[in-house]
């Protein structure tokens, strides 16, 4: 007799052979006892799950001598026939090339003569997706008002594809990916049956690559048999899968829970080299930092994880290294990366530029977790300062302890301690046209009315000169960080248009670095905020209580109402997270 392959000579006989489809195998073995047979089902699934095989059996049961019932003889000359295919009554349709009008309308013509020798006539039919429209309306009459000896059985691993006039006469049945711990044991007895020694580490590498496909699993094992012989190890199936062994996968994680950059690209860049499927390394690591996050959560709970007894003890130690969070950008980094890793033109380089990500990911903090270290830091600001000034602005970049750059939302609230250098000379200030001071706290009221950002900026400047339609804007040392967010054409372009304003036109804008004058102030034009006492025992937030102008004759400026898209798009914000390479990442008011 000729060779026959395992999956073909193992292939499951009876319902209680089928293995991980007990939802689909019960149900149907309780219509057939309580005789409540439809005429029509749909098995859908990925493939090598099982729903031929599930269709052939069910057939089985119907046909069999005495039928229906579930224990058939397997020695029944009608269930042979069926084994065999070569049953009159029990036809099996490719819908992948039978899939025009005119073979259904064929169909149709046959389905209405008796069966030769069974109680029943049935049409399996294979990917039924496959069928065309025109295809599908011909079938409906006759799937929906069958002979009464007729049975339709329908498998598909696409049902999205299939006319929903289609489903909503047929019984559906979705069969699962099969557990990684249910391939191993069926393995494993197979490999008892064939004398084949196979360690635990070689089984469970099989169930990894095979995706939940027991036909897959089958056929590799079938093909490390011809290969190794009796004996097969862990080694052999790697190569044959280019997967990376369970301890490589994970002294990668490590590597990037511990920031250990050096090791990582050490670690990916051997994998690479030894023939690994790039592809399936990312699959193995995004599903090891899932379990990572499930054990985690779940606090140990290892029913909801598919893992071998020699993961477990990994994540344990692992899960104790990151928080939750961490974890879940982890995986969000390696989400991103395998949805871009089809159309990469170099696997390898993106692989490694994950793999940087992943550990600034891990290392990176929440906005709440940098809220909290702002207001610590304030809080110690204050105590070391004789009088802080509550400066409630927009918007304020603070660089983070952390190694990724934060930027802080708009309602906190920092103080900015100012300890001036000794000033040996105070430089006077320029003539210029008109009061220079009143003049400064109308353009920047003027501003304010504009952008609140850009107002909250100038706030710590003042002005230098105004010479030859040229007003220069200087900026402390202790504010020099600011030039960088402020010098840009478009502040330029609406101080100069609200000098217009003011009467003075064709004026350019120059901002520069210099020590303010000894009796510079720092005095915003609309109304200002109390000094605050330093903070004793309590951690409330400094809060800016305003109160009204000391000088009745000015007027009162409305609060500027804070809007999240102007902050977004401010270019004071763009700028900041250009310079600090930050993103936004929440907005509050």
């Amino acid at each position: 007799m000729s060779y026959q392959v395992i999956a073909r000579k193992y292939r499951p006989q009876r319902f209680a052979d089928v293995v991980g489809q007990e939802h689909v195998t019960q149900t149907l073995a309780n219509a057939i006892s309580q005789k409540r047979i439809a005429h029509a089902y749909l098995f859908c699934g990925p493939r090598f799950t099982g729903k031929t095989t599930i269709d052939r059996i069910f057939a089985k049961a119907l046909n069999c001598t005495g039928g229906p019932k579930i224990d058939f003889d397997d020695s029944d000359p009608r269930v042979q026939e069926i084994t065999d295919g070569r049953s009159l009554d029990v036809l099996e349709i490719d819908g992948a090339s039978n899939n025009g009008v005119e073979q259904v309308r064929e169909l149709r013509e046959t389905c209405k003569y008796a069966p030769a020798n069974s109680p029943f006539k049935i049409y399996i039919i294979d990917e039924v997706h496959m069928l065309s429209t025109a295809a599908f309306n011909a079938l409906l009459k006759t799937l929906e008002e069958p002979p009464a000896h007729v049975k339709f059985m329908f498998a598909t691993t696409d049902p999205e594809k299939v006319l929903a006039t289609i489903l909503s006469r047929c019984q559906r049945f979705d069969l699962r990916r099969i557990p990684t711990k249910l391939i191993t044991q069926h393995l494993a007895e197979i490999a008892g049956k064939e004398s084949v020694t196979i360690d635990a580490a070689a089984l469970h590498a099989i169930a990894r690559g095979a995706d939940g496909g027991m036909r897959d699993a089958e056929s590799t094992l079938d093909q490390l048999i011809s290969f190794c012989g009796n004996k097969i190890e862990e080694p052999d199936v790697l190569s044959m899968f280019g997967l990376a062994a369970q301890n490589q996968i994970l002294k990668l994680s490590h590597a990037v829970l511990a920031g250990e950059i050096s090791a990582a690209l050490t670690q990916l860049d051997e994998l690479a080299r030894g023939g690994k499927d790039l592809g399936r390394l990312l699959g193995d690591l995004l599903n090891h930092f899932r379990n990572l996050l499930i054990y985690q959560v779940s606090k140990g709970d290892l029913n909801l994880l598919e893992t071998s007894e020699a993961e477990v003890a990994a994540l344990k130690e692992q899960s104790a290294l990151a928080t939750t969070d961490a974890f879940t950008r982890i995986l969000e980094v390696l989400a991103d990366a395998e949805l871009r890793l089809r159309d990469a033109a170099s696997k390898k380089i993106l692989l490694e530029v994950t793999m940087l990500r992943a550990i600034e990911a891990r290392n990176s903090l929440s906005l709440d977790a940098v809220l909290k270290q702002l207001n610590q830091l304030r809080g110690q600001s204050s105590n070391t300062s004789t009088a802080p000034a509550a400066v409630a602005a927009p918007a304020r970049i603070i660089p983070s302890p952390a190694p990724s750059p934060v930027i802080a939302p708009a309602a906190v609230i920092a103080p900015v301690p100012k300890t001036p250098a000794p000033v040996t000379h105070a430089a006077p200030m320029p003539t210029a046209p008109g009061d220079l001071v009143g003049m400064w706290a109308n353009l920047i009221e003027a501003v304010g009315r504009v952008s609140s950002f850009t107002r909250s900026y100038l706030l710590n400047a003042h002005v230098v000169s105004f010479e030859k339609n040229v007003l220069v804007i200087g900026f402390d040392p202790a504010f020099s960080d600011h030039l960088g967010l402020v010098d840009n054409s478009k502040n330029h372009t609406l101080l100069a248009t609200k000098l217009s304003e003011l009467g003075h036109p064709n004026s350019m804008i120059k901002f520069v670095k210099a020590e303010a004058p000894a009796t510079w102030e720092r005095k915003p034009a609309a109304p200002t905020a109390i000094p605050i006492p330093a903070p004793t025992t309590s951690n409330k937030p400094i809060e800016a209580i305003p109160v009204a102008s000391a000088t009745p004759a000015e007027k009162r400026v409305a609060p500027v109402v804070f809007n999240k898209e102007e902050f977004k798009n401010d270019p004071l914000i763009k700028k900041a997270l250009e310079i600090f390479k930050g993103t936004i990442v929440e907005v509050r008011a």
